[in-house]
C-alpha cells in the first residue's frame, strides 16, 4: 500500500501551456487551452491560469483568469506520433464550443467528416478530421493513451461494428444526462425496446417525483452497458488508483487521492470535491469499449 505522503504532484511555471479542465456548470467533462500565469503563492498548488478563449465578460476584451487546483490542469497533448485513422465507434476528444470534449463516433461521412456524439452536450454534431483526438490521459507527469490498444485489437478482429442489443429483464448500468447527475452509472432493468438504438429502462434505485415508483426513461444504447464484473481488492487502493465511488444511488468515477486509516479512502472527482469513501463503497473502474471491459 504506498504511503499517503508519497504522492504525485504536478508543478507549473508561468508561461506553461497547458489544458485546463472545468468544474463549472455548463463546461463539465471539457478541456480548454490556456497559459499559467504564477502560483497563487510559494507553499500552494494553485495556480492563477489565463484561458485562450474564454473571456471574462461579454464584451470579448478581457481574456478570463481563474485560481485553479493543480489538479485541474495538465501539460497540452503531444501530437499523434502517426495520423490517425478514425472510425465509426472510436472514443474520441472533440474540439466544439472552444473546448476539447469526450464523446464517440457514431457515423463516418463523406470529405473527412464524422458524427460524433458529445457526452457533455447529449447531442451528435458533424466535424472535421482536424477537429477531432485520441483521448489520453496524463498520469504522474506521463501521457498514457486511453483507448489506441482498444482500437488496435478492434481493427485486428471481426468485432461487430452494430450497436450492442440489450433484452427484456437485463441488468445494466445507465450513465444519465440530468442535471446533478451528469457522470454517474445507476443500476436499471431493461423494460423493453423504444424505438432504433433507444430502451425504456427502469432504475432500481432513483424514484418518481411522487415517490411512487421506480424512475423509468427512454436511453439511447450508447449510455447503456452491461454491469461491469466484480473485482476483488485484497490488498487496497492505493494513491492514484482509478475507481468508482457509490454516492447518491450510483457509481462516480474518481481517482484515489489519499489513503486514510481503517480502510478509508479520500477520492479526488475531476469534476467534483474532494470527497471521503470506505473501500466497501468503492470498486476499480472499468470502462465498456468495443464489447469488452477495459481496467485503465
Amino acid at each position: 500500500m504506498s504511503n499517503p505522503s508519497s504522492s504525485w504532484v504536478a508543478q507549473f511555471n508561468p508561461g506553461d501551456r497547458v489544458e485546463i479542465r472545468s468544474r463549472d456548470v455548463g463546461f463539465r467533462g471539457s478541456w480548454y487551452a490556456g497559459t499559467v500565469v504564477r502560483r497563487e503563492a510559494k507553499n500552494t498548488n494553485r495556480y492563477v491560469v489565463e484561458y485562450d478563449q474564454l473571456y471574462a465578460d461579454e464584451s470579448g476584451e478581457k481574456l478570463l483568469q481563474e485560481t485553479l487546483d493543480w489538479v485541474q490542469l495538465r501539460p497540452s497533448p503531444p501530437p499523434p506520433e502517426k495520423k490517425v485513422q478514425f472510425k465509426f465507434e472510436d472514443e474520441v476528444e472533440a474540439f466544439y464550443s472552444d473546448g476539447w470534449w469526450e464523446g464517440a463516433i457514431i457515423a463516418e461521412h463523406s470529405g473527412g467528416k464524422f458524427a460524433v456524439f458529445l457526452r457533455g452536450f447529449d447531442e451528435q454534431i458533424v466535424l472535421e478530421e482536424k477537429d477531432l483526438r485520441l483521448p489520453v490521459q496524463w498520469v504522474q507527469g506521463k501521457w498514457e493513451p486511453r483507448f489506441e490498444q482498444v482500437q488496435r485489437e478492434k481493427e485486428n478482429s471481426n468485432f461487430s461494428k452494430e450497436v450492442m442489443k440489450f433484452t427484456q429483464g437485463m441488468q445494466v448500468e445507465v450513465l444519465t444526462d440530468e442535471d446533478g447527475l451528469k457522470g454517474a452509472w445507476f443500476a436499471a432493468t431493461i423494460i423493453e425496446p423504444s424505438g432504433e438504438d433507444k430502451y425504456l429502462i427502469e432504475y432500481l434505485s432513483l424514484r418518481n417525483d411522487d415517490d411512487t415508483e421506480f424512475l423509468r426513461e427512454i436511453i439511447r444504447a450508447c449510455n447503456i452497458r452491461p454491469c461491469p464484473p466484480e473485482i476483488i481488492v485484497v490488498d487496497g487502493f492505493k494513491v492514484w488508483d482509478a475507481v468508482d465511488a457509490y454516492y447518491n444511488e450510483g457509481w462516480w468515477v474518481g481517482v484515489i487521492a489519499k489513503v486514510l486509516i481503517n480502510s478509508n479512502y479520500e477520492v479526488n472527482f475531476i469534476e467534483y470535491d474532494k470527497t471521503t469513501f470506505n473501500q466497501a463503497e468503492l470498486r476499480p473502474h472499468q470502462d465498456w469499449l468495443n464489447g469488452k471491459w477495459v481496467v485503465p
